[in-house]
Formats: structure tokens, sequence, C-alpha cells
């Protein structure tokens, strides 16, 4: 395997579920050890029964192997004395702690960035939660599905009107932008490390990952207007940057943004050149003002053709347009195959799995796709590393704070 870009970086990983562990998981394709802390019973998350991926699925459990690739696990009693030993020896070897603990936790067990800070001066304080670490909610605990979607207001915005209840998001999508953005900051705080020699504290909240994502509706209610959900296929300003339907039923995303640039070739495609010379389609503005005749002239023109005969048309046009996919069919995408963005994870017994990879590549490479590691996997080998000889850890065994 190449040298990657944290190849040397340690990260203490002290998190559950997906939010901050998937950080940990990112850091880890680039070469980062990441070394997990575990409950002595697990993190619950390697419980979760969901979508036949989880521990419904008879195999191993996708959904925490994902958000665990890479790393090692050890699993140790922070409740006991001489388990806190143990996370302290760690951190004094680590460049980051990575936690998804709230802020009332990280104090009780004496984990607080002041008094971390103070001791290891040098070390990268990451932590990711739900409402920020300031506030009245800042203990709160919080998931994806209610600090994102629902309090940071993607679940009202994506919302047709004509639906009683709010759609609910899809697995973990807070969770996973949220983590890009951790390992970006903690990636920032490393580089500014290296210039002054301080480590730094990172904070991202789902919350604020929210925001963040709406920041074109934020925009508009920053300066006096309350976006509001849209219904059916929403207002339709640009009848060439709307969705229609093919007539197998399917959908077709057009993106001309610049449609004057387009229009007169993907009228002449489609075989309608006497639209181009309609003074009501004449230009973008002749466009907007007579938008739905020119949507219902490409309403009946899209209904004419198939959706793959549509894609082979549109194939020849220079021009912005996506095919509406499913996931069966993004997987078998020639662009998803071309670029590796899914790769194998092949285990010791010879059974393989995929994966979505990280979606960043260095000089045109992905990286190499490792398996996660069992509960308490790495706990005696890294204990090892500390020092520690086998009558200190069958101790450690005998008292209970290891497995």
């Amino acid at each position: 395997m190449e040298q990657g870009a944290f190849d040397g970086v340690r990260v203490v990983e002290l998190a559950q579920w997906v939010f901050v562990p998937v950080a940990g998981a990112l850091l880890s394709d680039w070469g980062a050890d990441v070394i997990r802390i575990e409950r002595l019973d697990g993190d619950p998350y390697r419980g979760l029964a969901t979508q036949g991926i989880g521990t419904d699925r008879g195999g191993p459990n996708l959904s925490v192997a994902l958000a665990n690739r890479g790393k090692r696990s050890v699993a140790v009693d922070l409740r006991d004395a001489a388990g806190r030993t143990v996370l302290d020896e760690l951190l004094a070897t680590a460049d980051v702690l990575l936690t998804s603990l709230r802020p009332g936790a990280l104090a009780r067990l004496g984990l607080d960035q002041q008094t971390l800070r103070e001791r290891y001066p040098r070390l990268i304080y990451a932590r990711g939660n739900g409402f920020g670490v300031r506030g009245p909610d800042a203990d709160q605990p919080g998931y994806d599905s209610s600090a994102f979607w629902s309090r940071g207001g993607l679940a009202y915005l994506l919302t047709p009107g004509e639906r009683d209840y709010p759609i609910s998001q899809r697995g973990a999508m807070g969770d996973r932008n949220g983590a890009v953005a951790l390992a970006f900051g903690i990636a920032s705080a490393l580089l500014k490390r290296t210039r002054t020699g301080v480590g730094s504290v990172v904070d991202v909240s789902l919350l604020g990952i929210a925001l963040s994502t709406l920041s074109s509706d934020l925009l508009v209610a920053l300066n006096g207007t309350a976006p509001e959900p849209t219904g059916g296929r929403g207002p339709q300003v640009n009848p060439l940057t709307a969705t229609y339907r093919t007539s197998d039923g399917r959908h077709i995303q057009l993106m001309f943004l610049q449609g004057d640039r387009y229009w007169g070739e993907f009228c002449r495609l489609i075989d309608r050149p006497e639209l181009i010379t309609d003074e009501r389609f004449a230009d973008l503005a002749a466009r907007r003002t007579h938008s739905a005749a020119c949507i219902a002239e490409l309403d009946a023109e899209f209904a004419r053709r198939g959706f793959a005969d549509w894609k082979q048309l549109l194939s020849k046009l220079d021009a912005p347009w996506a095919p509406v996919q499913s996931m069966a069919e993004i997987v078998t995408d020639p662009q998803v195959v071309a670029n590796g963005y899914v790769g194998e994870v092949e285990l010791e017994d010879g059974r393989t799995y995929r994966f979505p990879r990280v979606p960043v590549q260095f000089d045109e490479q992905p990286p190499e796709l490792r398996r996660a590691p069992e509960h308490g996997e790495h706990t005696e080998s890294v204990l090892l590393e500390l020092g520690y000889d086998w009558d200190r850890i069958t101790a450690l065994k005998s008292a209970g704070v290891v497995p």
C-alpha cells in the first residue's frame, strides 16, 4: 500500500453509532492509525438490524463495517480507574481525540477540553455532536434524523405540501455529511499544528451541518422571506431546468441553466426546429414568460419516448442533463465503475462484500478498502504496544476492565 496522507497520525476514537466513527474511517482510509475505544458490551450500533445490512443480514454487519473500516478496536471499562489509565496512556501517544460523547459525559470522565489540552497541548480535540457544545441543548442527545433532518429544517422544506407527515430521510445522510466536515476540520487542525506546534479544538454538529446544507434557503430566510416546501414539480421558472416524465414512467432531469446556449441544439435533436423560431420560446425571458406553454410542449415530447431512448438521444447533446436513477442502476453506472466509487473488501475466509469508497481520491486513485475490527479485537496488541506485560493484562482481564 502506498503511503497515505495521514500515515503516522494516531487517532483515539471514543465514539458510537455513525457520525463520528465515519469521520474516523475517512482518516483511516488515508493511513491514520485509528484506535476505537469501545465499551465492554460494544458499540450499540453493532446490534442494529436494518434493511438487511445490519445484524439481520446473516453475515458481516455492513453498517458497522462501513463506519469502522481499517480501524483497531480496544474494549475497556472507562468507569474503572485502571481503564481510565489505559485511555490516558493512549492519549499520550495520540495526535487526535475523536469523540461523540456529550459535554456533560466528557466532563464526568475528566475528558473535558480544558483538562486534556493542559495535559496534552499538541492533542487535537475533535468533537461531533447533535446541537453544538454551547446553549441550552448542548447536552441533549441527537441523531441525524432528529438534529439534522428534523430540527435542521430539511424535513420541513423537502416535504411536499400535500403530504400529511414529513418524509423520512435516508439512512445516516446527516451523519455522513457531518463526518466529511469533521474529517476536514481535523485535517486542517493537523496542518495548523505543523505551523504552530499547538493542538486545536474542532467542533462539528449535525444541526450546523443542516444549516450548511440548506445555505441557499437560509440566505432567503436571513433576508426576510421564509422559504416554504414546494408541491408537485415545484416552480418552473426555467422550463429547461425541470424534470420530465418518459413514456414508460421514468424521469429525465434537464439542467440547462444557460438555456439560450442549448435551446436551439436541443430542439434540433428532438426534431422540433420550429420551436427555435417560436417567439414564445425565443430566449430565456420569453420562455420564462411562457413557461407553462413551453413545459407543455416538452411534456408531450418526453412522453413520446422511453427512458432508454431518451438516454441514448441526449447522450449526443453536450449539455447538463441526467437520468433519475435507482440505486440498482447507480451501482452499475459506467461512471461509478470507471472511477472506482465502489470497492470490495475481502475477509480472511475468502468472503467478500462491496462498499462505497471515500469520495476523495489522491493521484487519481481511491484508497484501499480494509475490513472493520471485531469488538475488542486489538485490545491485547494495543496494550502490549503501550508497554503492558502479560501479567498486567491478565490482571485487567481478571478485574473485568478488559474482556
